[in-house]
């Protein structure tokens, strides 16, 4: 369990081999973390996201990190939370395990991910953040290549939320 931490911060100032962006299925920028990573990591994001022509939900696709002190970033789209009643669950457990395949498959050992679908997506944090753990530790146990993953959550509810999810495992 050492190699997943929580951790309070911005994840655009984090360096490490590939930090994670909750995106919609354009790739080409939004709000919140989305809107963050494509502002610091420059326009050269921007166009290579257009050359990527969007990504479903629950899948991942793989930039360089540009402007960013992160040399990667993942875009996930996440789900949209509609009650649960749409496959909420797998989708978002989906966007772990596929940010985590290609992170492994592009050589990254450490990874940054924040807390996906729990903004404007509506998902339930503490939903949200039982599924990310157990699928990051059931991955991190299959692939020792990954060093480390992280949650970098925006605020102190949000890391909370994850550091029980974690005691928990």
């Amino acid at each position: 369990m050492g190699k997943i931490e929580i951790i309070q911060g911005d994840i655009t100032k984090q360096a490490v081999d590939a930090i994670v962006n909750a995106a919609n299925c354009s790739l080409l920028g939004g709000g919140g973390v989305d809107g963050a990573i494509h502002r610091a990591a420059g326009p050269e994001l921007l166009a290579e996201c257009r050359t990527l022509h969007g990504c479903e939900t629950g899948k991942a696709k793989i930039t360089k990190g540009y402007r960013l002190p992160a040399k990667h970033v993942i875009h996930t789209p996440g789900p949209v939370w509609h009650g649960g009643g749409r496959g909420e669950d797998e989708l978002l457990a989906s966007c772990y395990r596929s940010c985590l395949e290609l992170a492994a498959a592009n050589g990254c050992k450490t990874v940054d991910f924040p807390s996906i679908s729990t903004g404007v997506y509506h998902f339930p944090l503490d939903r949200a953040s039982r599924i990310a753990v157990r699928e990051i530790d059931a991955f991190l146990k299959e692939h020792p290549e990954i060093e480390r993953v992280r949650m970098v959550c925006f605020d102190g509810r949000t890391k909370a939320s994850y550091e029980e999810a974690l005691s928990e495992l």
